[in-house]
Order: C-alpha cells, then sequence, then structure tokens
C-alpha cells in the first residue's frame, strides 16, 4: 500500500441540505461515467487518491470549498450514485461514516463472493490502512470515516479522514494500491517510507500479520513519512480570496464562456445554444473529468462553477447545476450508442480554455466577479442552505 497524499481542512459541521445531495450524486456519478468511457476505471482509482483532485471535485459539486465536510458529503454522494451501476462501471464503494466504516469488512466480503476477487485480503488492506492512520502515525487525529474504493479489477483506493478536537481540525487521508494488479495469484500491496529498505507484502505467504506490519511502520519518522505525500492544507478563512484562486486560470474560463462563445470556435459548435453561464460550469467540470494532475492545485477556482451551499463565493446557482447535469448526461448517454460527438466537444472544452491561457492576462476585479455572481444569483435559482437567494435590493442572505 502507498499513502498517496493527505489534506488538512478546517473543521465543519452541518448538512447537506437534500435540494444539493440529490444533485451531487447525479453530477457526480456523470464525473465517473466519463472519466470510465474516457480514461477506464482505474483511473477513477487514481483520482480520488489525489487530496488536490478530490477538493476540485468536492468545489465542482458546490460543497463547502476547503471545509472537513466535502470529504463525508461527496463520498456519501458518490456511494449512493456509483454503487447502483457497479456492474457496469466496475467501481464498487464501501465504507463511509461513523457506523457505515464500520461495515467495511461485511460489504467487501460480498463483493469479493460476487466478483471472484480476495474479500479477505480487501478486507487486510482495509483494516491496515485504517491502523497505520489512527495508531502507527501518532498525529493527533482520530478516524472517524473510512471509505474503501475498488475497482473490479482488483485494485483499489482509500480516502479516510481524522479529527482533531484540540486544533478543531481534520485530516483527510488518501491512499492507491499503485502498482496492484491482481488479487487472486500473488498479488502485492507495499507501503513505503523515505529510506525505509523494508518492504511489507501483505498478500506474500512470507509475510507477518497486520499488527507486525504497522509495528514496522511505526518505527519510521512521522515526518519523513509526511514529506513523502502530496499534501494539501487548506486556510482557514471561509469566504474565497483572490490568492486562493489561479487568476490566469479562472480568468480564461471566464473570457470563454462570457465573451468568445462556442460560435468563435469550430470545435466547440456542439456545444453552442448553451447559455454563458452554464458554459463557465461546464468548462471547469470539463477540466475536473479531463484536466492533468497539475490543473488542481487551487481547487477553490472550482467552486466558480456551481458555487457553495454556504454562499461563498455565491449561492448554488441550481438552474445552471441542473442544465450542466443534463448536458453532460445527454453526452453519456450518447457515448454508449457509439455517438460520441458531444463528448468530445465537452473534452475540447478544457483544452480550448487552456489554449487561451497561454495569452491571457487577467484584468478583471476578483471581488466584483464574485459580487456579480452574487447579483445574478436569483436568475439562476441561487440558494444556500439557509434559503434562496433575492434580486438586489431585496434583503438578501446572509453569508457566513
Amino acid at each position: 500500500m502507498k499513502r498517496s497524499g493527505s489534506a488538512d481542512l478546517p473543521l465543519h459541521y452541518g448538512h447537506v441540505p437534500p435540494w444539493l445531495a440529490e444533485r451531487m450524486a447525479k453530477l457526480g456519478l456523470a464525473v465517473v461515467e466519463n472519466i470510465v468511457l474516457d480514461y477506464g476505471k482505474d483511473e477513477v482509482l487514481r483520482r480520488l487518491s489525489d487530496p488536490f483532485w478530490f477538493q476540485s471535485l468536492g468545489a465542482v459539486m458546490g460543497m463547502d470549498w476547503h471545509s472537513s465536510g466535502i470529504t463525508t458529503s461527496v463520498m456519501g454522494a458518490l456511494k449512493g450514485a456509483v454503487n447502483p451501476h457497479s456492474r457496469e462501471l466496475g467501481i464498487y464503494i464501501c465504507g463511509g461514516k461513523g457506523k457505515y466504516s464500520r461495515k467495511t469488512p461485511d460489504e467487501l466480503l460480498k463483493i469479493g463472493e460476487s466478483t471472484g476477487l480476495d474479500g479477505n485480503h480487501l478486507v487486510k488492506c482495509s483494516k491496515l490502512s485504517a491502523k497505520v492512520d489512527n495508531t502507527a502515525i501518532q498525529d493527533g487525529f482520530q478516524l472517524y470515516t473510512h471509505s474503501f474504493i475498488l475497482s473490479s479489477s482488483g485494485k483499489w483506493a482509500v480516502v479516510q479522514q481524522g479529527m482533531s478536537a484540540q486544533s478543531k481540525t481534520a485530516r483527510r487521508y488518501h491512499w492507491h494500491s499503485e502498482g496492484l494488479t491482481s488479487f487472486v495469484e500473488d498479488p502485492h500491496t507495499f507501503i513505503y517510507g523515505q529510506n525505509a529498505g523494508q518492504i511489507l507484502n501483505m498478500a506474500d505467504k512470507q509475510a507477518d500479520s497486520s499488527r507486525k506490519g504497522v509495528m514496522q511502520i511505526a518505527a519510521e519518522n512521522p515526518d519523513h513519512m509526511l514529506k513523502e505525500i502530496n499534501k494539501l492544507v487548506m486556510p482557514a478563512h471561509h469566504d474565497v480570496k483572490a490568492k486562493d484562486v489561479d487568476l490566469k486560470r479562472l480568468g480564461a474560463v471566464l473570457w470563454l464562456a462570457h465573451e468568445k462563445q462556442p460560435k468563435d470556435f469550430e470545435e466547440l459548435l456542439l456545444l453552442q445554444g448553451l447559455g454563458p453561464r452554464t458554459l463557465q460550469s461546464l468548462a471547469l467540470v470539463s477540466e475536473v473529468i479531463h484536466g492533468t494532475p497539475s490543473r488542481f492545485k487551487d481547487p477553490a477556482r472550482f467552486s466558480f462553477a456551481h458555487g457553495g451551499k454556504d454562499g461563498h463565493p455565491f449561492p448554488v446557482p441550481t438552474k445552471v447545476y441542473d442544465e450542466t447535469i443534463g448536458v453532460l448526461q445527454n453526452a453519456i448517454h450518447k457515448s454508449k450508442l457509439g455517438n460520441s460527438e458531444k463528448n468530445e466537444a465537452i473534452k475540447r472544452l478544457t483544452q480550448v480554455a487552456q489554449q487561451a491561457e497561454k495569452d491571457f492576462t487577467p484584468n478583471a476585479n476578483f471581488d466584483q466577479v464574485i459580487e456579480k455572481e452574487r447579483n445574478d444569483s436569483w436568475k439562476y435559482g441561487g440558494r444556500t442552505v439557509i434559503g434562496k437567494a433575492n434580486p438586489p435590493g431585496q434583503q438578501q442572505l446572509k453569508l457566513f
């Protein structure tokens, strides 16, 4: 096994309202389906094991862009939406928060029975990843959520989160079974530490018990181990500031959506007819699906697709959200029938935006962009956890 990254997040409480949870599930499924169609099921695991991509996915879904709530909400939405299509997609999601995390072993054993994978080995991998983050690494965080994502090829990823009551922060841990090709024929699953010189293969016949494996990891210097992984540290402030966003990348998307339009780009003509605001969201969702790892270093930028349930950077534009989901679902449906033109147009959207960045100089005032989004929010069905957005001049929603 290999710890692929971690994220430190402000600890937030609250709930996801039903109107947002339903949309998160639909968008999450569409994103997963697109990735499977274009890059394969194992790419979904690699994406989920990247803390920056995961945070960007949560932001584009309309969650609080930086808070701990992204973890449980995104994984809950994905589990509910993806699992009914597991046989088709080859993706299975187990576990969850609290009592649901304790059901992970039973869920994995059932999947093993239905797929022919080694359920007992999967359970061992699940327990070991939890033991390492909760016991072997003494960082003051106690796990309270554990999600195990598995593909029918036998590869897997883990997304789990711990809480520190003292610092009032949460830490999310990501794992990826990189290099694992089989669970049934001498599989190899590893744990790496800097200059360790020791490799633990849990599947080898001569391997020691899980507890001895954890003890070997505990002997390593945690500082060395943490330096080796991809780490994301989110700020404490609730609002989205200019310093949180790559203004060149965001500006290029806004320019493409609101000034140029698909009619100016021959390769995007199939997207003509979409409103500028929907095109803005679709461009950011397209990047989540098709962007490379280096594109997700500023997760806050993706909150400019569908805002946030807390009102930051602006209320969730539900009408735009629904139209974006509709475009993606329609493209996926046509691709499955052999017509991939619209799906390819969505893919090219992010390519055109990245091309525009090369010669783009940001000149828009960041605060004015957010102010415009908030003023126009009522037109697009803007909502937060406390209610609907009103037109300018009427009493507005209180932003936390």
